[in-house]
């Protein structure tokens, strides 16, 4: 109702996103119907966000909700809503992408346990996972555009694992494995061949390829390597002259260059003596070093954090 939508934070974004959302619906629906389906799309999401204020709407929510209530209407629509929003979708629900990253870190790990020169190709074309975050997140529901099939993944999907998904997105981009390796291999030519999903995919060997997939290689075999692949992604972990760089560079490095370079000449007694307090002198370069750029890290974390939710919202179209 009206009060629902004034008292809501998130109704403005929701608006837009229904308004673009007409794809959604089945050609040829008339407009007068559509626009009311589209009213109950925006109450439906509003009264999931009130009902539990712990979770916080995301552009692409809407995609997921739609396919419910083209199928089971708006009142039941509301109830499975409510039920998979604290369950297969709390993690994209979260203040920040973190844990959403973190699903997508599964993708190149399952995919190296199938077929390593794909896995190294697309490691080599420095390709990301960005390209499987809308499957991912709409449930495949936005960049398909049979509606038989969005369906028929939806079953899939809510019959499995919370992170079937990332496994059936791996299984896409195995099955096109020749189209993958016949492309240039830089990020932006294997981005966009991956980006754009056939629409005439086996759908049925696929999900039954994605099951299979899951029970030889389950998330807890895959945890290690997924959490790998967010510690690559730091810039100091992927400097290659970093650790050289930092030695070279180390306070008490150059201290004992310096000493070692001093007269021969020079009184043993005073350089025995003046050890202790060169030591100290050493930690506290060290010390301060280390909490500047403790402070430094801090910033810029801080500063990534600020940027992914502008970020995101660039996602789609």
């Amino acid at each position: 109702g009206k009060e629902l939508r004034e008292d809501n934070k998130d109704y403005q974004q929701v608006l837009l996103d229904v308004r673009r959302s007409l794809r959604r619906f089945p050609p040829g629906m008339p407009d007068d119907q559509r626009e009311g389906l589209q009213e109950d799309l925006i109450d439906i999401i509003l009264h999931v966000l009130k009902r539990n204020p712990q979770l916080h709407y995301y552009q692409g929510y809407h995609d997921i909700v739609v396919t419910f209530l083209l199928v089971v209407g708006d009142r039941l629509a509301t109830a499975l809503v409510e039920k998979l929003s604290t369950h297969h979708l709390r993690d994209f629900m979260d203040p920040t992408m973190d844990n959403t990253k973190h699903i997508l870190n599964y993708l190149m790990p399952i995919i190296d346990q199938v077929n390593p020169e794909v896995h190294d190709f697309m490691q080599s074309a420095e390709v990301g996972t960005i390209f499987a975050l809308s499957w991912l997140i709409t449930w495949f529901g936005h960049v398909l555009s049979d509606f038989r099939h969005v369906v028929r993944l939806y079953d899939f999907f809510l019959a499995c694992h919370p992170l079937m998904p990332i496994y059936f997105a791996a299984v896409i981009v195995l099955y096109r494995e020749q189209e993958v390796l016949d492309c240039e291999c830089d990020m932006a030519s294997v981005h966009h061949l991956l980006s754009q999903i056939p629409q005439d995919l086996p759908y049925e060997t696929l999900i039954s390829r994605a099951g299979d997939l899951f029970v030889q290689f389950p998330p807890s075999e895959l945890a290690r390597e997924a959490a790998q692949q967010q510690a690559e992604r730091t810039a100091a972990s992927t400097f290659k002259d970093f650790e050289l760089a930092s030695v070279q560079q180390r306070p008490d490095t150059v201290l004992r260059q310096r000493f070692r370079e001093r007269p021969r000449g020079e009184d043993r007694t005073k350089s025995i003596s003046t050890k202790p307090r060169t030591n100290r002198f050493v930690k506290l370069v060290v010390m301060g070093l280390t909490v500047a750029l403790g402070a430094a890290a801090l910033a810029v974390v801080k500063s990534a954090l600020e940027w992914a939710p502008k970020f995101e919202l660039q996602i789609f179209p």
